[in-house]
């Protein structure tokens, strides 16, 4: 039986009408570049997130970016974040010249450790990057508190948990901003890249909206300097589109995720660990489990599709060796490299599906396969 890891395509199908009659009622209008569907989703994410605004933009990765500019992080600077994440997060900050510091993980949620980051804190600090990884938030408060203590600013990235709550807010909402991805692959996906800045500062949002257009607010004057980040209006058409079925699709998610729980209860699969006061979306169903490459190659000679997220710790990425880190430096992150493992969760996977990865999955683990 083959399993695709995410099947876009059976998504699609749920909404291809109404996908196409968008598409070509656009099409007809011929306004491409901040058309009025930017405004529109832009207004729907603030008011589903809970915030004053939201700024649209290119992709999760200029979400980053932006914030961090806007935030006038520079060379000179620090900005702390989890080695653990896709690369854009650090790679944002490495952009705007400022120096990466890691602070490792928490081994059962694989966030951001809280109570390891005052420790990496000094007088060049100036912001927090907690991530929201695989759908499940940061512990806010105890970063959000360092914040106040210390003058920083926190930048949530939440590219992986739009809908995900933390003690009843929503991912994006908390920090001084919060940065979504429209990747694809996401819960809420473009048919391309996408990204949006979510603010509660006023200041912040105008800020954000020159600087996607190379730091203009009237054409051909510029007061800074930002680059090119615009939010196609296609892409915010389809999204449109989509976003209305978002809560139905993040709470499918969350029962795929139970079942995954019942099947490998008692098993020697180490299933993913949500905090009591969380409410995950699960963008990843990550479980953990010994002889992790050997699984893989099971899998995948069973046409099960799986993937890493993620096989090497950002601190030891070849590109950031001017950092000075070294392998034992934050041991959960590599830890969990060499341990994790995203099986196939969507709406659309069936419980045949369900039942066919788990049992060998649950089968591997246990020595029974």
């Amino acid at each position: 039986m083959k399993v695709e890891l995410l099947d876009l395509k059976a998504q699609y199908q749920t909404i291809e009408a109404n996908v196409k009659k968008t598409v070509d009622e656009l099409l007809k209008k011929q306004i491409f570049i901040l058309g009025e569907e930017v405004k529109m989703l832009e207004e729907k994410i603030a008011q589903y997130s809970g915030t004053k605004s939201a700024v649209g933009c290119a992709s999760g990765s200029d979400a980053l970016l932006l914030s961090l500019m806007a935030f006038d992080i520079k060379t000179g600077d620090e900005v702390i974040t989890t080695p653990f994440t896709f690369f854009a997060t650090a790679g944002a900050i490495h952009r705007t010249g400022a120096k990466i510091v890691f602070v490792d993980i928490d081994p059962k949620t694989y966030n951001i450790d809280v109570n390891k980051i005052e420790e990496k804190i000094t007088k060049k600090t100036k912001a927090i990057i907690p991530v929201h990884l695989f759908g499940q938030c940061a512990d806010m408060d105890p970063i959000l508190k360092l914040a106040q203590k210390h003058k920083l600013k926190v930048i949530e990235d939440a590219a992986q948990s739009i809908g995900a709550l933390y003690k009843g807010k929503k991912a994006g909402s908390m920090g001084d901003t919060g940065c979504l991805s429209f990747f694809p692959s996401k819960n809420l996906g473009g048919y391309g890249d996408g990204g949006m800045v979510l603010t509660n500062d006023g200041k912040i949002d105008d800020k954000l909206k020159m600087l996607r257009v190379h730091g203009s607010k009237d054409r051909y004057f510029h007061s800074m300097v930002g680059f090119n980040s615009r939010l196609d209006t296609i892409q915010a058409a389809i999204l449109i589109v989509k976003f209305k079925y978002l809560d139905k699709w993040n709470n499918e998610r969350r029962q795929k995720a139970e079942i995954y729980n019942r099947l490998f209860k008692g098993s020697k699969v180490i299933t993913p660990y949500i905090e009591q006061y969380n409410e995950s979306v699960f963008n990843q169903y990550v479980i953990r489990v010994e002889k992790r490459d050997e699984l893989i190659k099971y899998l995948k000679e069973n046409e099960v599709g799986c993937a890493v997220y993620y096989p090497l710790s950002l601190h030891l990425q070849v590109c950031f060796n001017e950092l000075g880190y070294k392998e034992g430096d934050f041991p959960e992150s590599e830890k969990a490299s060499k341990e994790v493992l995203a099986l196939p969760v969507y709406p659309e996977l069936s419980l045949e599906k369900q039942e066919f990865v788990a049992k060998l999955v649950r089968g591997f683990a246990d020595g029974k396969k």
